[in-house]
């Protein structure tokens, strides 16, 4: 490509290449084996991950990927592959956008070695998590350096990190939301996807303000405000809830929960945003949209109604262009 001096590149999280054990084990034995993601020392990460979770767990994650499967193959593949291109063709010659998963393919080593080879000046980086993390923003950030600095790539890098305040992204998730008329549920729950309790507080974003101790569950909490504020709710009509835990040792409260003490309170109708993920994907299609559905129905519920990610929404792709053309020269 090179139309310009200057990269972007796009990373998310990854998904396996295939619904098969062999590929599910492949992605799970790099995303597990990351030590910001399962943060205990090196010796009992290795044993934990690979002699416990991943055996005990393939089999589980091959029949959810199964489930999640499209003929268009994952949706958080496709799904990015289509962003890429509607932000392309919204900075036009501004700069040239890539695209690499921390997990999986496309990986972002790949893209790198692209980037590399085209010669450009300058990249900006973007994890496309909106709350910072451990185990999303700054593992794709300390990946991507590390791979320049191995490869001795000559470039300028420079950070977009977490964007959870930006008036954009919260008017996109309000906007997403309002397609189903909030007013008609009972209730609104903005789901999360969990961290263990140990990881809350345990990184510091690049752009926080000075002074100001950073937590992960603090974010989540004040994009909730922020949309519910924008969706015009009051504050006996939503709450917040984690979901995806692996123990009880992990942020609460959990989703699941939530919404089982909604139905007893007589909250049969009750809406789903997941505002920390951006790109549809396992955790908000299986996980929301099919099994708290189908889980919430068996109990005497109405409907779980999940609202889609922002995807390739167009006020999203437009906050995109005004994120990366903030950092261009």
């Amino acid at each position: 490509m090179n139309n310009s001096n200057t990269a972007v590149l796009l990373v998310n999280v990854g998904s396996p290449d295939a619904p098969t054990k062999p590929a599910v084990r492949r992605y799970l034995t790099q995303f597990l084996n990351d030590k910001r993601v399962i943060d205990i020392p090196w010796l009992a990460r290795k044993i934990l991950v690979n002699l416990i979770i991943i055996p005990f767990r393939v089999k589980k994650s091959t029949q959810l990927y199964l489930r999640l499967w499209t003929k268009k193959g994952s949706p958080l593949i496709y799904l990015s592959k289509e962003l890429q291109e509607k932000l392309q063709d919204k900075l036009g010659e501004k700069a040239d956008v890539f695209l690499g998963m921390r997990y999986g393919n496309p990986g972002y080593k790949q893209a790198l070695l692209q980037i590399q080879k085209e010669g450009y000046k300058k990249l900006i980086v973007l994890p496309l998590f909106p709350q910072h993390a451990l185990s999303t923003t700054e593992t794709a950030f300390v990946a991507v350096e590390d791979y320049i600095q191995k490869k001795k790539i000559n470039i300028e890098v420079v950070r977009i990190g977490q964007f959870f305040r930006n008036p954009g992204f919260i008017k996109a998730f309000a906007e997403q939301a309002q397609k189903y008329d909030p007013k008609s549920f009972d209730f609104v729950l903005f789901s999360y996807h969990g961290l263990p309790n140990r990881q809350d507080e345990k990184s510091q974003p690049d752009n926080q303000p000075a002074g100001e101790t950073y937590a992960y569950s603090r974010a989540c909490c004040e994009t909730t405000q922020l949309i519910a504020n924008e969706m015009g709710l009051k504050d006996d009509e939503y709450t917040i809830g984690f979901q995806s835990r692996l123990s009880k040792n992990w942020l609460t409260p959990f989703s699941d929960e939530v919404l089982d003490r909604k139905l007893q309170e007589g909250k049969k109708r009750i809406l789903v945003l997941a505002p920390a993920f951006v790109t549809d994907c396992l955790e908000t299609i299986v996980e929301i949209e099919h099994d708290y559905n189908r889980e919430f129905k068996q109990k005497g519920g109405e409907k779980v109604q999940l609202v889609e990610s922002l995807n390739t929404h167009d006020r999203w792709v437009d906050t995109l262009c005004e994120l990366i053309e903030a950092k261009l020269d």
